[in-house]
């Protein structure tokens, strides 16, 4: 797999977005964050400390959090990436934005921006919002044996869902909002 930031660039530049849709639900926004390694490229993942007022407490998730007023989706994308993972995104190389992503279970719809950071040492320190940062290859989110249904948890009712083993031990499954953009993002690309 030889994905380029250029190619990444390319594709998502094709998509178009309805910056102020009319449906009602509450505005979030998200970085999609790839790191180019030796192995490949990487993509970053929090996952979410246990909070019974987070809905999505315990789940994996790229960094973000609601558009506050006065703010457009990318701001609140940039906002929420340095206070939860430290990280600076006016040095990364924006790539692009993913199709939005509606929930299933909250009315929310989630604007994800991709971002690119070269082989360069990304130091990322957490705040009180994450349990824990990671990185995870492309290549085993393409794996399609990690790919399986499964059964979660989402304020106190089950369903079963389509998901992503992560290889990471001890890790929960990737799954919801998070799972459909990186689902999006590697159907787009042709990874899948």
């Amino acid at each position: 797999m030889s994905l380029t930031f250029d190619a990444i660039s390319t594709t998502l530049s094709r998509l178009r977005h309805d910056e102020t849709p009319a449906d009602g639900r509450s505005r979030a926004a998200v970085a999609m964050i790839l790191a180019e390694r030796t192995a490949g490229l990487q993509l970053l993942f929090l996952e979410r400390a246990a909070d019974e007022r987070d809905p999505w407490s315990g789940n994996l998730a790229f960094p973000g959090g609601r558009v506050e007023p006065g703010e457009t989706q990318r701001q609140a994308a940039e906002r929420e990436t340095r206070e939860e993972a430290a990280i600076d995104l006016a040095a990364a190389r924006l790539l692009g934005r993913l199709a939005d992503c509606v929930g299933a279970h909250q009315p929310v719809r989630v604007a994800c921006f991709a971002y690119g950071f070269g082989d360069v040492p990304l130091a990322v320190t957490i705040n009180h919002e994450s349990r824990d940062a990671f990185w995870v290859n492309l290549t085993d989110l393409t794996d399609q044996r990690r790919h399986i249904t499964t059964e979660v948890h989402f304020r106190g009712s089950s369903t079963v869902t389509p998901a992503i083993c992560l290889p990471h031990p001890g890790k929960p499954v990737l799954w919801g909002i998070t799972y459909r953009l990186v689902m999006q993002f590697l159907e787009i690309h042709g990874l899948i």
